[in-house]
């Protein structure tokens, strides 16, 4: 991936070191399954990641623990998600101006070790994540180096992919999405499983990071040989199937969170080779 011809995004920030600013209350959600893409203890323990905000000795409003120092961030690491990310906001910002609609740009906060946000407080251990309620994505950049060495998952389109996914949950809250699925489950809709909402909200964001890959190619031409399959083999390996068998030796499909390795294969797919948002209706049907 040649992420030097993108521009670069003024919506990066770099944690102070005091623990992301001002510590709020608890008041948002991320997305029910929703510290998303490779959240590796959610996955592991078959946990909703965001019950680790709350149940991991960390509460909303808490504060975390932090040196006091601005974290220091490799200067190319910083370039190559300020690309990223300034690559999401063109692309989403010309699908929403083609809908007659106004792209509100999400910021990303670059974090070492926790974080407080507007949905609580956060580790390393909790992933990349989304939080609605300050419209912002979360990211230790030591993840990059987890996706390599645990979920096999290197290169820096599969790293790109995961920021793209992010930015999806950021298009589910500007449209509408959270709060449809919130309405859901206070009706009792079933949030986990094969066939739950958590699944399906999961799968969406798949194939909004899918869009981006095809939009971002049309504009930058910056994808290499390779590129596509190193994102394809990040979605394979973390299917709740692929990570149940790896981490329990079996499958328990009332657990899912995020969609089996076929299902987020299949609509990363399905929004890649269409960049059309009506493709990713991941809620009609079967997932």
């Amino acid at each position: 991936m040649d992420w030097q011809k993108g521009g670069s995004s003024n919506n990066v920030e770099i944690d102070s070191g005091d623990g992301g600013g001002p510590r709020f209350g608890g008041g948002g959600r991320m997305g029910l399954g929703g510290l998303v893409v490779l959240a590796l203890l959610g996955w592991i323990f078959f946990k909703n990641p965001l019950a680790l905000l709350d149940q991991g000795g960390t509460q909303p409003g808490a504060p975390t623990q932090t040196s006091g120092q601005p974290i220091q961030v490799d200067p190319q690491q910083q370039a190559f998600v300020s690309a990223v990310l300034h690559s999401t906001e063109q692309t989403w910002g010309e699908i929403f101006q083609a809908h007659g609609a106004t792209y509100a740009e999400p910021k990303l906060h670059l974090f070492s070790g926790g974080v407080n946000t507007a949905c609580g407080g956060a580790t390393t251990a909790v992933g990349p994540f989304y939080c609605p309620g300050d419209q912002k994505v979360y990211l230790d950049l030591a993840f990059f180096q987890q996706l390599q060495d645990e979920l096999h998952s290197s290169g820096d389109f599969a790293r790109a992919y995961v920021i793209a996914h992010e930015v999806g949950h950021h298009v589910q809250k500007l449209t509408g999405v959270f709060d449809k699925v919130d309405e859901a489950r206070r009706r009792g809709a079933p949030m986990d499983g094969a066939d739950g909402l958590s699944v399906r909200q999961e799968l969406q964001a798949d194939c909004y990071a899918g869009i981006w890959a095809n939009h971002s190619q049309k504009d930058l031409n910056w994808l290499q040989p390779g590129d596509i399959e190193s994102a394809l083999n990040a979605a394979s390996h973390i299917g709740d199937d692929a990570l149940q068998q790896q981490a329990q030796g079996r499958v328990r499909p009332d657990t899912f969170t995020h969609g089996t390795s076929a299902q987020r294969v299949k609509w990363f797919k399905a929004g890649f080779e269409s960049g059309d948002m009506a493709q990713c209706d991941t809620f009609a049907g079967e997932p």
